[in-house]
């Protein structure tokens, strides 16, 4: 005889993998911001190249470990070099361009400008995936961008423009590193190989920087560089377990809680206060990745 309760056990089951999801995906969000904090707490000081040098090199002894202890080859599968390096690229050059819009910009400010990924992946899924986007899908992304125009602020005097404008390259850069992923996840290429490839590139292209222009660090700056490594760690892993427990489609509206967790660190620890045209773009480019959130949701098949 079937039990009656079958059904609610499995209701029960997947809405406690959705929360699950959400949770992991917020913690990834707080990591996220965390590291931007740690990132600004080195000070000035540093170099951008050095700060990311340490970020990468923490995250690539962990994963290093987890490849290790579950005996993952670093071969790439056939015929995936090519995209692997496109991804260990672009990431690299997005990491290096937030780094700098992280030191020089509000970093409620820089964690907005780098949340236009997922818009800067649409436009370059036409290129590299050969995926053309909807109205709806450009309307999205028509919105956003006109968003991060009001964080730039061209014209309005922004003395910081040019971090700005290097905080928007950054947003681009993950973009094409997350299409890249997207490519590479349909080609079957194992998640843990393609962190490991990007940290290690991320070292192997800063280490020349290092090794001739290396800045000597207090102790201070050292902790708060090695506490942005174990904030990116968190934040990758937290994504990535988030994703195991829903599917995107469920959850990836929660991921622009790194803004409001940038905000109040930036505020608690800097005193920072955004201006009211930074606050226009935020309520612009959420309103834009909520809405798209929803539309997905309800047409999968147009997603």
């Amino acid at each position: 005889m079937k039990s009656p309760f079958k059904n609610e056990n499995k209701t029960f089951l997947k809405l406690q993998d959705h929360t699950k999801g959400v949770l992991c995906i917020i913690g990834a969000a707080f990591g996220f911001s965390m590291m931007s904090a740690c990132v600004r707490l080195a000070g000035p000081g540093v170099p951008s190249v050095q700060k990311a040098f340490f970020r990468n090199f923490i995250a690539l002894l962990f994963v290093s470990g987890i490849m290790i202890r579950k005996r993952i080859s670093l071969k790439p599968e056939r015929g995936n070099i090519g995209y692997m390096f496109g991804r260990a690229f672009c990431g690299t050059v997005g990491l290096l361009c937030n780094f700098y819009a992280i030191d020089h910009l509000l970093l409620a400010d820089a964690n907005m400008l780098n949340k236009l990924s997922p818009f800067f992946a649409i436009l370059l899924s036409v290129f590299i995936l050969k995926e053309k986007p909807n109205i709806v899908q450009i309307l999205g992304v028509t919105v956003a961008l006109t968003g991060s125009m009001f964080i730039v602020k061209p014209g309005f005097q922004n003395t910081e423009i040019s971090a700005a404008i290097w905080g928007l390259l950054g947003g681009a850069g993950a973009g094409a590193a997350y299409t890249f992923v997207r490519k590479l996840g349909l080609r079957g290429e194992n998640s843990t190989r393609i962190i490991f490839f990007f940290s290690a590139f991320s070292c192997l292209v800063c280490l020349p920087y290092i090794a001739f222009h290396f800045t000597p660090m207090t102790l201070r700056e050292t902790l708060f560089l090695v506490l942005s490594g174990v904030g990116a760690c968190i934040g990758q892993f937290g994504i990535t377990k988030a994703y195991l427990f829903a599917p995107a489609k469920e959850i990836s509206v929660y991921d622009y809680t790194q803004v409001l967790f940038a905000a109040l660190l930036g505020f608690v620890l800097f005193g920072q206060m955004p201006d009211i045209f930074s606050v226009i773009g935020y309520l612009l480019i959420c309103g834009a990745g909520i809405f798209m959130f929803f539309y997905n949701k309800q047409n999968p098949k147009k997603a």
